[in-house]
């Protein structure tokens, strides 16, 4: 069967296929209040690290997304309540939204941020994001993404969701505001980029996404395990775009197993 897209703001819109959408960023913004009421973070420039009692095991990452317009860190505080409760430290980025930057600004404050918070925290390095950040997450790890001697202490990539090349949104009135160019576009398209050496990534996506999300995925895992990568794509059944990073919350998930067992 032949794939075509006809509509570019369509195959990228999330929340008209979603059912109930509307409830899921109150939703978010609620849990993420209590999480932080009950584990208050320490600030990481704009953005929040969140520590587990005693030593930490390592520094996992997560990059909010939002196409790069929308969110903070403080929508998604609950995310971290999963590798919180395995003893590792949480860092949650903040990052100048579109239109005030352009993505390869965002790249550079994301990559400023962790580095910051890797000065914080000792051990292993895990990175992931959901959608425009796990486009960020999968940035941080081609060779102009982190500093040599972070980027040495990563032992995983999982984008969730993410978009891996840019250049389709080219197509969308959503470019309005983020103002790519095809240059620009093809820059920070980590399906255009390679990855470092020695950096396992898997990426995640929902069986019930947009089918531009599960191809993005895919295209991701395929290119950069035809650069030597060792890499996967795993759908999700049963999840769509809001909900496939729930598995964040959960110490044993199947998700958070990925990002933290390597």
């Amino acid at each position: 069967m032949l794939y075509h897209v006809a509509d570019w703001d369509d195959a990228y819109a999330n929340g008209a296929h979603i059912p109930n959408a509307e409830s899921f960023v109150p939703r978010w913004e609620d849990a993420a209040a209590q999480f932080r009421q009950a584990h208050p973070p320490e600030p990481l420039g704009r953005g929040h690290l969140f520590r587990p009692s005693g030593t930490a095991r390592g520094l996992m990452v997560f990059i909010h997304g939002g196409y790069w317009m929308r969110f903070g860190p403080g929508t998604w505080s609950h995310l971290a309540a999963g590798a919180l409760a395995r003893g590792w430290a949480v860092a949650m980025p903040a990052y100048t939204l579109a239109p005030k930057a352009r993505i390869a600004q965002m790249t550079r404050e994301v990559a400023e941020a962790i580095v910051e918070a890797a000065r914080c925290v000792d051990g292993p390095l895990v990175l992931s994001g959901h959608s425009a950040g796990g486009h960020l997450a999968a940035r941080m790890v081609c060779p102009d993404g982190l500093p040599d001697a972070v980027a040495a202490r990563v032992t995983a990539c999982v984008p969730i969701s993410p978009l891996a090349d840019l250049r389709p949104l080219l197509c969308t009135a959503m470019n309005d505001t983020l103002r790519l160019d095809a240059n620009e576009a093809a820059a920070e398209s980590p399906a255009l980029l390679a990855p470092r050496p020695g950096i396992p990534v898997t990426t995640w996506v929902g069986g019930m996404e947009r089918p531009e999300f599960i191809r993005q995925a895919r295209l991701l895992a395929n290119v950069w395990a035809g650069l030597g990568a060792a890499t996967e794509c795993v759908i999700d059944p049963g999840h769509h775009h809001f909900d496939v990073v729930e598995g964040l919350e959960r110490a044993g998930s199947p998700l958070l197993e990925r990002l933290l067992s390597r």
